[in-house]
């Protein structure tokens, strides 16, 4: 049986699930208004995904115009990734979902780049979505090098860009794994976890052209060893209802 990959529900789901899927993974959609801590007892792993700006309140300053947020997602994943972090449940977040890791751990937010960050790049909506934006400086000797292939002489990797805040503050036990030329952070990783990675950009939508892949088949490698230790007798019937869920999603 495939490990399940719980994914947070967000506007756009079809290139999650298919990187997911293709990695090995059984998706499973995880909805807000579900309880945190039975979502984790049913998954594998878990996949933060992106989505709008998390609440300021959440790390002690007042929103900056531009800032839009969702409070409902944020009720949801800010408690679910705390709780997947003490449980040493692998965890990947992407765009809004590395912002909601760095927060919920103890970190802060740029929350406008283009206000806050004198740079030429433009860090916001890239069309079309796969499109590269910018260089990234991966940090040698990490998580994140080795699963992009980059433990060889490579030190940079070509990602896209859609996104208007980010890391400020790296929370505590945590390292900064990519940062964009004009340093903005772009991955932080804890390595005291089994596999705990947040990116910045939008690797789901590469799932075409393989640039990314390896970073999803260590994420679902890591999901399916932390279920052999901790749901070694899943249920049928939760891998049936995971596949139904998957199949209403793309319905």
């Amino acid at each position: 049986m495939n490990p399940v990959i719980g994914i947070t529900r967000c506007s756009k789901l079809d290139d999650y699930i298919e990187s997911v899927t293709r990695a090995g993974g059984e998706p499973l959609v995880l909805e807000p208004g579900d309880d945190p801590r039975q979502s984790l007892d049913r998954v594998d792993g878990l996949l933060l995904s992106g989505g709008p700006d998390v609440d300021p309140a959440l790390y002690g300053q007042t929103p900056h115009p531009s800032t839009v947020v969702d409070r409902e997602r944020d009720q949801f994943e800010v408690p679910l990734s705390r709780e997947a972090v003490a449980r040493d449940v692998p965890l990947f977040a992407i765009c809004r979902g590395v912002q909601v890791l760095n927060v919920a751990a103890g970190g802060t937010l740029v929350q406008d780049i283009p206000s806050t960050i004198g740079s030429e790049l433009d860090h916001r909506i890239q069309e079309p979505k796969h499109a590269p934006a910018h260089d990234v400086r991966i940090t040698p000797n990490t998580l994140l090098a080795s699963t992009l292939g980059l433990a060889r002489q490579l030190d940079t990797c070509t990602v896209n860009s859609r996104h208007h805040q980010a890391v400020e503050r790296v929370a505590p036990s945590f390292v900064v794994s990519a940062v964009s030329p004009d340093g903005v952070v772009e991955a932080i990783e804890r390595p005291e976890s089994q596999f705990c990675v947040g990116v910045q950009w939008h690797p789901e939508n590469f799932w075409r052209t393989g640039e990314f892949d390896g970073l999803f088949e260590a994420f679902v490698r890591a999901a399916r060893q932390h279920g052999a230790l901790v749901r070694p007798t899943a249920s049928h019937e939760d891998h049936e209802e995971t596949k139904l869920t998957k199949e209403e999603t793309n319905n």
